[in-house]
C-alpha cells in the first residue's frame, strides 16, 4: 500500500494519498489503546483509493508502550469528557492542515478501534455537523454519552459497529448497548457481531468495507 509519513505541528501520522481526486474526501483513522499511527493499517487495505486516509498517532505515551487518546492512570471507563481534549487537537489539527495534502475536512468518515472507537464516538456526539459516517470496531460509547443523544443530532446518522462476543478487553454488552442507544436516537445502525475476540471477524471486516463503499 502506497502509504507515507507525515509530521506536521506536534502530530506524527500515516497517510494514504488518494487516486483520482483533486480534492478528495476523508476517512480518519484512531487507533486504540497502545497503538500508533500504524496500528490501523490492517483496515486500510479494503478501504475506497478515492479516499484520503489519515491516521494520527495519539497525544499521551502510554506506560505499557504505544499510546493513548487521554491521559494513562484513569481508572474505570473513561468518560466522553476524558476524550474532549483529543477531540479538540484533532480539530486542531484539520484546521492547520498542510496545504500539499489537500482534502475536503467537511463530511468526515471515522473508523476507530476500541478505545479509538470511543473517541469516534465522542468527535461524533460533540460534532455531529462535522461526521458524515463512523466505524466503531471493538469499542464502547464512552460513559456520559447519552446525555448527548437526545434532539435529532444523530437522526440519520450511518454508525457501523462491530464486536466479538468473546471480547475480554471490552465486553460486548457495551457494543450492544451502544446499538439500543444509538437505535433509540435514531441513527442508522448496522451491527455486527461474532464468535470471536477482540478483534474483526472475516464477515465484520466485509461489512466495514461494504459500509465504506
Amino acid at each position: 500500500m502506497n502509504t507515507e509519513t507525515l509530521i506536521t505541528g506536534k502530530w506524527t501520522l500515516r497517510i494514504r494519498r488518494p487516486e483520482g481526486a483533486a480534492i478528495p474526501p476523508v476517512i480518519l483513522l484512531l487507533h486504540g489503546w497502545t497503538g500508533d499511527e500504524n496500528a490501523m493499517w490492517i483496515f486500510a487495505s479494503k478501504l475506497p483509493e478515492h479516499y484520503l486516509l489519515i491516521a494520527p498517532r495519539a497525544p499521551h505515551i502510554e506506560p505499557r508502550g504505544g499510546y493513548s487518546w487521554h491521559p494513562p492512570g484513569e481508572k474505570g471507563w473513561p468518560s466522553l469528557d476524558d476524550f474532549r481534549p483529543a477531540v479538540d487537537a484533532l480539530l486542531e489539527l484539520l484546521a492547520e492542515w498542510p496545504a500539499s495534502v489537500p482534502a475536503d475536512f467537511s463530511n468526515l468518515r471515522l473508523a476507530g478501534f476500541s478505545q479509538g472507537a470511543a473517541l469516534a464516538y465522542s468527535f461524533a456526539l460533540l460534532h455531529t455537523e462535522r461526521v458524515r459516517a463512523l466505524a466503531a470496531l471493538a469499542g464502547f460509547l464512552p460513559d456520559g454519552a447519552a446525555t448527548f443523544l437526545d434532539g435529532e443530532s444523530m437522526r440519520g446518522k450511518p454508525i457501523y459497529i462491530s464486536h466479538g462476543s468473546k471480547d475480554e478487553l471490552v465486553p460486548v454488552a457495551r457494543a450492544r448497548q451502544a446499538v439500543q442507544l444509538l437505535d433509540a436516537a435514531g441513527a442508522d445502525v448496522a451491527y455486527c457481531e461474532s464468535d470471536v475476540g477482540h478483534k474483526l471477524s472475516a464477515d465484520c471486516f466485509r461489512g466495514m468495507e461494504m459500509f465504506f463503499q
